[in-house]
């Protein structure tokens, strides 16, 4: 299975760590965090659609999927024709102006080959942003949720015995 950057936008405080790890990694920021005031803050990049559509139109075959999942870019095969900037619903793939070629998000895939997660992911402080499989992501926020359940359930049992008496 393929592994993503995933949000939890309720820990999101729109620090801006992620934007400024990627800027350092990469020369520039290719993940943005945006503001919704009195609603939620998101930090936002490339999804590595599962069936990418920028992959599709892609004329050289700049774009593929690495072994991780990852849609990543051939700069040797960029011609900046902007289609997969087009095709993409996200609108993530951006023309670098100085090499005249497309730049994304590629999950880091220098760090991710050391074994490291990628530079927004393990810059963020508040834990907003979870790199893995989907299932691994849930079932590490399921067990969370339970053992904040199990907690409760201890203390309203402690509670109990405390009023019985």
């Amino acid at each position: 299975m393929s592994k993503k950057i995933f949000i939890d936008f309720k820990r999101c405080i729109a620090c801006k760590a992620c934007e400024v790890a990627c800027e350092m990694e990469h020369g520039e920021a290719r993940i943005r965090v945006f503001e919704f005031p009195d609603l939620t803050s998101v930090a936002f990049n490339c999804r590595h659609c599962e069936k990418a559509p920028c992959v599709e139109v892609c004329p050289t075959n700049a774009l593929s999927k690495d072994d991780d999942g990852a849609v990543v870019l051939d700069p040797l095969k960029c011609i900046g024709c902007l289609m997969c900037g087009l095709a993409c619903p996200f609108g993530i793939p951006k023309i670098d102006e100085y090499n005249k070629i497309m730049d994304k998000c590629d999950l880091c895939a220098h760090r991710r080959a050391e074994g490291k997660l990628p530079a927004c992911v393990s810059a963020c402080p508040t834990e907003a942003l979870k790199y893995g499989d989907i299932n691994d992501v849930l079932w590490a926020r399921e067990g969370k949720i339970v053992a904040e359940f199990k907690d409760i359930g201890d203390r309203t049992n402690v509670l109990e015995a405390y009023l019985i008496r």
